[in-house]
C-alpha cells in the first residue's frame, strides 16, 4: 500500500472557495434560470490592458522566428522585467532593491505557499485572523500546524484577532514565533496598516528575531498617503522581510499568471549547527530546483505595465474597482449594516445582521437574491459572523447586486 502524506489528510474536507463553487453549483442546477451575480472570488472581469496584450503578441511573434525564439529563460525572471520592478515599483519610492533579490513567479499564490520550503518544519508561524486560506493550509501540510481544534484554530498556530473590537489591527503577539504573515492591504477585510502600524511590526521583528511574510498583492490600490505600498518603505524592513506581489489584480493576471517575491540578501537565519545562512540563496536553490519560470510570453506582458501607457491603463482599470468598492460599501452601510475595507482595497467585509452566522448569510444572499460572495468564516475563527464582497463583477453586476439587497 502506498504512504500518503498524512498531513494532507488533517486538511478540511473542502478549501473554502472549493465549497462556495459547489454550493454555488447545486443551486444553479437546481434553478437554471436564475441570473447569478459572483462577488466571491477575486477574479477580475476587466480585459488586459492594451499595452500587455500589444507586448504579449510581440513576444508570441518573436517565439515564431528562429533567430527570437526563448526556450527556458531564467528561473528567477529576465532581467528587462526585474530592472523595470526595481526602478518602477522600489526606485521611485526611495527604496533600493538589487535585481538579484527579485524573483519572478507565476503568482503570488504560489510564492507565499511554497516559501515554507526555507523555513524548517518547527518553525513556529503567526497568523492574523481572519486570513487567507493559502498561509494557514500550506503550513498544515508542511506539518506545522499541530492539530485542528473544535474552536476552528490549529494548535500550532497562533493567531492574531482582527476585529471591530481592535479596529481590525492586529496586536503584537504574546507568545513568540518564528514567522509572521501580514497581508495589506488585507485580504479578506479589505483594511490596512498605516506607516506607524507596519513600524511597529518591523521593530518587533528586528527585536524578536521574526520573519515577516509581507503579502503586498493590493498594494496598487492603496489611496491613502499614510500607507506604505512596501514594507521595504519602513527602515530595516531588508533584515526582517520578505515580499510578495502580483499583476493578477493589479493588471488583470489572474490568467497570465505572473508576480515577483523579494528576498533581500540581508536577511538571514541560522541552521541547526548555528550557521548562518542567508535566505536569498536558499530560495535561490529552491527556485531553481523546483520551478522553471514564468513564460517569456508573460514577463513581457508584465514588463510593459511599466511603459506609461501600461501605467495609465493599469491605473484606469484599479479606478473601476474602487469605484464598484465605493458603491458596495456605501450600499451595505445604508442599509444599516457595519463594514470596513473599499478604501484602500477592493474588497468589503461586512458584519452580517441579526446575528446570522457567515454560511446562513450565504445562504440568503445566494437563495434570495441571487448573489454570491465569501463567507468569513473561511478565513478563520474571527471571520464568523462576517462576509467578504468582492468589487472585481462589472460594473454593472454590481449595481444590479446592490440594487437586488436594498431590501435586505
Amino acid at each position: 500500500m502506498i504512504k500518503v502524506n498524512d498531513n494532507f489528510c488533517k486538511l478540511p474536507g473542502s478549501y473554502l472557495f472549493s465549497e462556495v463553487a459547489r454550493r454555488v453549483g447545486a443551486y444553479s442546477e437546481a434553478h437554471p434560470e436564475a441570473k447569478i451575480i459572483r462577488m466571491g472570488i477575486g477574479d477580475v472581469t476587466l480585459p488586459l490592458c492594451p499595452s500587455a496584450i500589444a507586448a504579449m503578441h510581440a513576444a508570441i511573434d518573436e517565439l515564431t522566428r528562429r533567430d527570437t525564439f526563448h526556450g527556458y529563460g531564467p528561473e528567477t525572471g529576465y532581467d528587462f522585467l526585474r530592472e523595470a520592478i526595481a526602478k518602477n515599483d522600489y526606485g521611485l519610492r526611495g527604496v533600493s532593491i538589487e535585481l538579484d533579490e527579485i524573483f519572478i513567479n507565476d503568482g503570488a499564490k504560489s510564492d507565499t505557499g511554497n516559501i515554507g520550503d526555507i523555513l524548517s518544519h518547527d518553525c513556529r508561524i503567526a497568523v492574523t485572523d481572519p486570513v487567507y486560506p493559502v498561509y494557514v493550509d500550506t503550513n498544515v501540510m508542511a506539518g506545522r500546524a499541530g492539530n485542528l481544534e473544535k474552536s476552528g484554530c490549529w494548535s500550532n498556530i497562533i493567531y492574531l484577532p482582527c476585529s471591530i473590537e481592535n479596529g481590525f489591527v492586529p496586536s503584537l503577539p504574546q507568545e513568540h514565533p518564528d514567522a509572521i504573515y501580514l497581508c495589506y492591504p488585507n485580504n479578506p477585510t479589505g483594511t490596512s496598516l498605516s506607516r506607524k502600524e507596519l513600524t511597529k511590526w518591523v521593530e518587533y521583528a528586528i527585536t524578536n528575531n521574526v520573519l515577516l511574510l509581507f503579502d503586498s498583492a493590493y498594494e496598487a490600490y492603496i489611496t491613502d498617503g499614510d500607507t506604505p505600498h512596501s514594507i521595504y518603505e519602513i527602515p530595516g524592513a531588508k533584515k526582517v522581510a520578505i515580499e510578495f506581489r502580483s499583476y493578477s489584480k493589479t493588471a488583470g493576471f489572474t490568467g497570465v499568471r505572473c508576480g515577483y517575491t523579494v528576498v533581500p540578501k540581508e536577511l538571514e537565519g541560522r541552521d541547526r549547527d548555528g550557521n548562518v545562512i542567508g535566505l536569498n540563496g536558499l530560495w535561490r536553490r529552491r527556485q531553481t530546483t523546483k520551478f522553471n519560470g514564468a513564460s517569456y510570453i508573460s514577463q513581457r506582458g508584465a514588463a510593459a505595465l511599466y511603459s506609461d501607457s501600461g501605467k495609465k491603463e493599469v491605473a484606469e482599470n484599479i479606478k473601476y474597482y474602487m469605484d464598484n468598492a465605493k458603491m458596495i460599501l456605501n450600499s451595505v452601510m445604508g442599509l444599516g449594516l457595519q463594514a470596513v475595507g473599499g478604501v484602500n482595497a477592493p474588497y468589503v467585509w461586512v458584519k452580517t445582521p441579526d446575528g446570522m452566522s457567515s454560511w446562513e448569510f450565504f445562504d440568503l444572499l445566494l437563495e434570495k437574491f441571487q448573489i454570491v460572495g465569501t463567507p468569513g468564516v473561511g478565513f478563520g475563527p474571527s471571520g464568523e459572523g462576517y462576509f467578504r464582497f468582492s468589487a472585481f463583477s462589472t460594473r454593472e453586476a454590481t449595481m444590479q447586486a446592490m440594487n437586488r439587497i436594498k431590501n435586505i
